[in-house]
């Protein structure tokens, strides 16, 4: 599904000592702006600190015989998902386990009051600043190897074609028995690899990227940002797009959150997470920037399937993958109790869909857990978690607002810092915007989409830009056009 993030992974490429010091007092200065910090209230840290030494007690259920495996990106810690895939009769089984973070936080408590505040994890390319202490979230309540843990765990059926059949969530231990990364699991899979573990997630996250594509939905798999250096010694930024093992994981959650908001609708209690179709205008631009950039899109093809077909090894087809970021607006969090939602869809996804996979990263899904957990009981909502779903969709936005603001100015940071020494060179781009302040141009050899000074150029149009100053300490780039049809160093 989309995801406006676009999370900046600086290697261990030999920047400049004093460039990158002012790179990571910029990262710093952006937190305090945006008041993320790491430490937390003495009372929620107790709170914390105490329920992690001494756990609530397990759930009755116990499916800890099931060998669940987590899969996320190297060196992860909070980990939120346990997968166990098995085949089904014509289909397919899956046990998806999520943290069971209600279990940890006390609802009206003092550690329930500061993730309502904080709301998510903030990613910053040198640091994460956690929802949850780490002693919760890296620790007792997290679906690490070889521990004990109660979870939400959702029994999901599918059919041959990845249809989904069934569904139920309830209360049970738990016990991951590896913790794996997209990288390794890539690597066994394109090596032939007959693990059958690997087989089934490859099977049912490809079936189910055919069921989106059938919807009509749009997946967009932002990719990474990554300093790398040049063979001239410079350093430069370049995408590293997602394996398909990500996508395919991917397919589990939002498998989930479907059948999570389908539970919410029919019993007519929970929170969503919506998204308008993107605007004619916006497509229209996009089709601009998509035929500037050399990519073929025929004009009877929908702008998921597009998406899904570009090159994600091509730097050209990156760039087309991040700027598609500008179709996915308007995303938001709608509670209901009572008439379902005038808004019910997301449009990326083509169908309703609840965030419920992330609790130790993310507020509205805990909140979301309980109330699919009660339903699936056959118990009323509890009375708590009802008069909490109003305030998540404000919670939410004003967090969603703060983590973007933190990636557009740490994006900006590094894009300086690898740009500084070159001001005075030309760069081609492609222009794809224009605001009061100018235009903004994707540079088409670089991942950077920033604004420049000049007029008298049209969207779509490629345009050579001049790189005028390059502030890390200010997280700033000016550029100016230079000439029209591109021509740059």
């Amino acid at each position: 599904m989309p995801h406006p993030r676009v999370r900046l992974t600086p290697t261990g490429a030999d920047i400049p000592d004093g460039v990158l010091a002012d790179l990571r007092d910029r990262f710093a200065a952006v937190r305090a702006d945006l008041g993320l910090s790491l430490d937390y209230p003495a009372e929620a840290l107790a709170e914390a600190e105490r329920v992690a030494a001494q756990p609530p007690p397990l759930p009755e259920r116990d499916e800890t015989h099931l060998p669940f495996i987590t899969l996320d990106p190297p060196g992860s810690m909070d980990l939120d998902q346990a997968m166990h895939l098995e085949r089904g009769g014509n289909g397919y089984r899956v046990r998806y386990a999520i943290a069971d973070v209600p279990a940890f936080v006390r609802l009206g408590g003092a550690l329930d009051a500061v993730t309502r505040e904080r709301g998510q994890t903030v990613y910053c390319p040198d640091l994460r600043v956690p929802l949850h202490p780490e002693v919760l979230s890296e620790g007792a309540g997290s679906l690490l190897p070889d521990a004990v843990r109660p979870a939400f765990v959702w029994d999901l059926r599918l059919d041959a074609e990845g249809v989904l059949g069934s569904s139920e969530v309830y209360r049970a231990m738990v016990r991951s028995v590896q913790r794996l990364a997209y990288g390794e699991v890539q690597a066994a899979i394109d090596a032939g690899t007959d693990d059958e573990r690997f087989v089934l997630l490859r099977e049912i996250g490809e079936r189910r990227i055919e069921r989106e594509r059938v919807r009509g939905g749009a997946s967009l798999p932002m990719p990474e940002q990554q300093i790398v250096e040049r063979p001239d010694g410079g350093f430069t930024i370049e995408f590293r797009p997602p394996v398909p093992a990500e996508e395919w994981n991917a397919q589990i959650s939002l498998l989930t959150g479907m059948a999570a908001a389908s539970m919410m609708l029919e019993a007519g209690v929970g929170v969503l997470r919506t998204m308008p179709a993107p605007a004619a205008g916006a497509v229209a631009q996009y089709r601009r920037v998509a035929r500037a950039l050399g990519a073929s899109w025929p004009q009877s093809m929908p702008y998921g399937e597009f998406i899904r077909s570009l090159d994600r090894t091509d730097p050209h087809h990156l760039a087309l993958i991040h700027e598609a970021s500008g179709l996915f607006r308007g995303a938001g969090y709608t509670a209901f109790a009572g008439d379902p939602p005038a808004q019910r869809e997301h449009a990326a996804v083509a169908a309703p869909y609840a965030h419920v996979t992330a609790p130790l990263r993310r507020l509205v899904d805990r909140f979301g857990l309980m109330v699919c957990e009660a339903v699936c009981r056959g118990d009323e909502v509890p009375d708590a978690v009802r008069a909490a779903l109003p305030d998540l969709a404000a919670h939410m936005r004003t967090s969603d607002q703060r983590a973007r603001s933190a990636d557009r100015a740490c994006a900006d940071a590094t894009e300086a810092a690898v740009l500084v020494g070159r001001e005075g060179e030309l760069f081609d781009a492609v222009t794809v915007d224009r605001t009061e302040k100018g235009v903004v141009v994707q540079l088409v050899d670089l991942p950077v989409l920033t604004r420049s000074r000049g007029s008298g150029v049209e969207l779509g149009e490629h345009v050579s830009v001049r790189l005028v100053r390059a502030d890390v300490a200010a997280g700033a780039l000016e550029f100016e056009i230079a000439g029209q049809g591109g021509s740059g160093s």
